[in-house]
């Protein structure tokens, strides 16, 4: 598949699966902008191809947002991948964490698809795609703030799919288990710190989850984006696509 002549914007696409999905989209042959808070890590992605340009901004601020899009250009594929995981029990989750969790999984999402959108209109052919996660198909404990999140994202995504039905522009979300990637390695630590347990064994508990008994790899998310764009995938709009190995 080649995506030559196509433009991506992926949000945070400074690390983990949005970095996987910059290198993956420049390597397909398309131009691929990368957002995110901290330019040294955009800087580093950015290195690895010259089709790859990165943009500093924060998805969960408006002005930030519209001005990314105007820097960027005219755009084809969307990618809404910035996201932040937190963790604690219902009772001992704050109104601060809530409100982070909403801001870079729900708003964020929705103000990178709003803008995206408004580019892509009557345009002809345009693809939006949300990385969620099973947290968004499901619920986990010890997880409710980012749960909420995701599943705001997910529903997001799927009321998006309605409005562009048949415009030739597509909406999904791509939700997968437990990823092989730093915010994994993160919650392994909070893991290990709240509980007292190894990191082996943290690790073990999380990979329990899917029934192929590992983790996810950025790849994988990599490939079904790039699928979501190649040819034959006109008709897949408004789905949540699990990337779990069977977990869902």
């Amino acid at each position: 598949m080649t995506l030559d002549a196509r433009r991506v914007l992926i949000t945070g696409g400074g690390t983990g699966v949005g970095a996987d999905l910059a290198r993956g989209f420049a390597a397909a042959g398309a131009d691929v902008v990368v957002v995110g808070r901290r330019r040294e890590s955009l800087d580093a992605v950015a290195a690895t191809d010259p089709h790859i340009t990165p943009i500093a901004a924060d998805v969960t601020d408006e002005g930030d947002v519209v001005r990314v899009f105007a820097e960027a250009g005219s755009i084809d594929i969307v990618v809404a991948n910035a996201g932040a995981g937190e963790s604690a029990p219902l009772t001992r989750t704050d109104l601060d964490m809530w409100q982070r969790m909403l801001a870079v999984n729900a708003t964020g999402v929705f103000l990178t698809l709003r803008e995206g959108l408004r580019q892509l209109e009557g345009r002809g052919w345009g693809r939006l795609i949300t990385v969620a996660s099973t947290a968004g198909l499901k619920g986990y404990s010890y997880a409710s703030a980012y749960s909420a999140g995701k599943h705001a994202a997910v529903g997001l995504t799927r009321a998006a799919a309605q409005e562009v039905a048949g415009t030739g522009i597509t909406a999904n979300a791509l939700c997968p288990g437990y990823l092989n990637t730093e915010m994994t390695e993160r919650t392994i630590a909070n893991i290990v710190e709240s509980t007292g347990r190894s990191s082996a064994d943290a690790r073990k508990a999380l990979t329990r989850t899917n029934p192929l008994g590992r983790l996810i790899e950025p790849a994988e998310v990599t490939a079904a984006a790039l699928w979501l764009c190649g040819p034959g995938s006109e008709a897949i709009n408004g789905q949540a696509i699990a990337i779990a190995g069977g977990e869902l």
